[in-house]
């Protein structure tokens, strides 16, 4: 019997725009999507026949739809599941899948055969990639368990990483979950306060690191570092050094320190047998850390079940992977896009891994290890698509790409030309899917869908089981209007508490003091009418000249479209009592300089293509843009240097000196 779908609250045929790409209907036919579509059709008698009505479904029916998923991905565990979820609406404190156990490492280790490869590393400095097959990746995990355990590692022990982006962190975050042990990293280009903000309060039980990195053709010690936060750590752990950039470091200043490779002989000439602890679907996998930049990080717990779900969720339906694929990501073990990578084994795919820099040796360094290594799935950032464009590189051009059919972006809002960019210079039959969540939830809010169409400047789709809206001035969901990011039933991976916070008040004040019991993002979007999401911006870096909210990202847009303008960042500056006037800095390409006759093109620019209340009352060249390690525009931290307030956390920035730049300024006086 055919259970009736309430009619969906979007209209797909409704659209005044040409997409610019749509996929066949054997593409269609032959993703991960359609497959699951007929899958919950047949098996619960349904009559869904397009995504609209998909998603509709999925955050009507939330008990129904994870069940699912949890068939449909092949989670596997060693204890069925009594019940779904408790109650949908329980926000902070809703049940998932209570009575099932089941183990994180295992489901990601066991889904590839012996002999498939199961990463593919590349550092800058390298000609040749290294390969691992399940087999040996099974194995080294193994090796490395018993010797965490050797060492007194239990379930529910923080074992963390000071690492670059290479197989052996990935090694070490396994052999920790294959115990129960909880899993926290940074990347090396950290500062050790930044690294302390972090990792002192978790009072790690080991720490993994490697001697050292590489960068931009330069080498860089990293054991000088680890000293330093060693030093400042109450729990003195284990030490497990990496070799990375020499053959073996001198390890005498360093307390409690091992070689990686004496670390895995001490636990004698045979492979041991990999044990999976069994624990409940939300014991602890990862602490996660928000970047930081107006204070203390946030220290966020996230559920092995919970992550498990969503991001296999997210690769198999979204991102239509499958286990031939080569899956690559730009990352460092810092951001969390690293954790959603590795995710990507639980499908028994084949990860691509690269450390260093992406435009490093040449500016078409990363396309050439896409080539290289048949790379069908790339992700990225919006930043780097926009340099990419800006130097020139054209990789359709250039390299064969004839196994990519997938470029993912996040970090950032993509415009509309880097979507045209996209199409034009790498590859015009592709799914182009702009990504958009973050560190809270290890995963996204909205994304793509391989069976629909993709409109420029547009993420083409709330993701399934999200149930996202855009909450106007007056906490009512709208369509066509711009508003707050809400989410207002549960969904697996929110966090299970904050590390740091025993009555849970942080938690709820970083979500839900803005509306109780609905989850607020703090991103700046509309929904339109056939269900695609555009991003504007962080709320909380909003603009509000005049009272009237206006999204940063629309006038990125329009500046990074200007040859002569390498970056740039807005800001909305206190001004004439109660208002707030747009500030808009600059950092001019070699060669150029900010004057009148360009401030003039850039303000006749930004009112024809945005509105009057977009043009900057102000233009000034800077000589740098400060970003987060992860590569995302920090607007808070230069308001508050523009207003003489204090920025907390400097360490948490890529380029904390940048932020002298807006000191002071003689040319906001006025």
């Amino acid at each position: 019997m055919a259970i009736n779908i309430p009619p969906p609250i979007t209209d797909p045929s409704k659209s005044d725009e040409e997409p610019i790409w749509t996929p066949t209907h054997a593409q269609v036919e032959a993703t991960n999507m359609y497959r699951f579509m007929q899958h919950v059709n047949e098996k619960l008698g349904l009559l869904i026949d397009t995504y609209d009505k998909l998603w509709h479904w999925s955050v009507a029916e939330i008990s129904d739809f994870w069940a699912e998923v949890w068939e449909f991905v092949g989670i596997e565990g060693s204890s069925p599941f009594a019940k779904v979820i408790d109650d949908p609406k329980k926000m902070p404190g809703a049940k998932w899948f209570e009575g099932a156990r089941l183990n994180f490492a295992a489901n990601l280790l066991c889904a590839g055969k012996d002999d498939q490869i199961a990463i593919i590393f590349r550092g800058e400095a390298m000609t040749e990639s290294r390969r691992i097959t399940y087999a040996e990746l099974r194995n080294e995990v193994a090796i490395v368990a018993a010797g965490l355990r050797a060492r007194g590692v239990t379930a529910g022990d923080r074992v963390v990483g000071f690492m670059p982006n290479v197989p052996e962190t990935i090694v070490a975050m396994l052999a920790a979950a294959s115990i129960g042990a909880i899993w926290s990293s940074c990347s090396p280009d950290f500062g050790i306060k930044g690294v302390l903000d972090r990792f002192a309060r978790l009072e790690p039980k080991v720490l993994f690191c490697a001697d050292g990195y590489s960068y931009n053709g330069k080498t860089f010690d990293s054991l000088e570092k680890v000293a330093g936060i060693f030093a400042e750590l109450t729990s003195h752990p284990d030490v497990v050094v990496v070799p990375y950039t020499r053959d073996r470091a001198d390890l005498s200043a360093l307390p409690n320190a091992v070689h990686y490779e004496d670390f895995k002989k001490g636990v004698g000439e045979a492979v041991p047998a990999l044990e999976f602890e069994q624990l409940p679907f939300d014991h602890p996998i990862y602490i996660m850390f928000s970047s930081g930049t107006t204070g203390l990080p946030k220290c966020i717990v996230q559920s092995a079940g919970g992550v498990l779900m969503n991001q296999l969720k997210e690769q198999v339906l979204h991102v239509d992977l499958k286990p031939a694929d080569h899956i690559f990501y730009f990352t460092t073990c810092g951001w969390m896009m690293w954790n959603w990578l590795v995710s990507a084994l639980g499908v028994g795919t084949t990860v691509v891994l690269f450390d260093g820099s992406p435009f490093y040796p040449n500016p078409s360094a990363l396309w050439q290890l896409a080539q290289d290594e048949k790379v069908s799935v790339f992700g990225t950032s919006a930043k780097y698509l926009a340099a990419l464009e800006k130097e020139g590189v054209r990789p359709g051009r250039e390299f064969d790409l004839s196994n990519l059919r997938a470029v993912l972006s996040t970090g950032s809002p993509l415009s509309e030309e880097l979507f045209e960019f996209v199409y034009r210079d790498i590859k015009d039959d592709l799914l182009l899917a702009s990504i958009s969540g973050g560190t809270d939830l290890n995963g996204c809010f909205a994304g793509g869908n391989p069976m629909g169409p993709v409109y420029r400047g547009e993420l083409q789709c709330r993701q399934l089981g999200m149930d996202v809206h855009s909450f106007d001035e007056c906490g009512k969901p709208v369509i066509g209007q711009k508003g707050e990011l809400v989410c207002t039933s549960a969904f697996p991976s929110m966090p299970i508490y904050f590390w740091d916070d025993e009555d849970g008040s942080k938690y709820r004040e970083a979500y839900f003091a803005e509306y109780p019991g609905i989850w607020r993002h703090g991103d700046f979007i509309e929904i339109n009418e056939r269900g695609g999401v555009k991003i504007f911006g962080r709320s909380d870096a909003t603009l509000n000249p005049g009272g009237v909210r206006i999204g940063t990202a629309e006038i990125y847009r329009q500046i990074e479209s200007m040859n002569e303008i390498l970056d740039s960042i807005v800001i909305g500056q206190d001004w004439d009592e109660d208002d707030v006037r747009v500030v808009l800095f600059v950092k001019m390409r070699e060669g150029f300089e900010l004057d009148d006759e360009l401030r003039g093109r850039i303000r006749k620019l930004v009112r024809t293509n945005c509105s009057p209340r977009h043009v900057p009352a102000k233009i000034i060249q800077v000589a740098d843009i400060p970003y987060t390690i992860s590569g995302k525009k920090v607007e808070l931290a230069v308001r508050k240097v523009v207003h003489g307030e204090e920025v907390k956390n400097r360490d948490a920035l890529a380029n904390p000196e940048s932020l002298e730049c807006y000191n002071d300024l003689e040319e906001l006086k006025n």
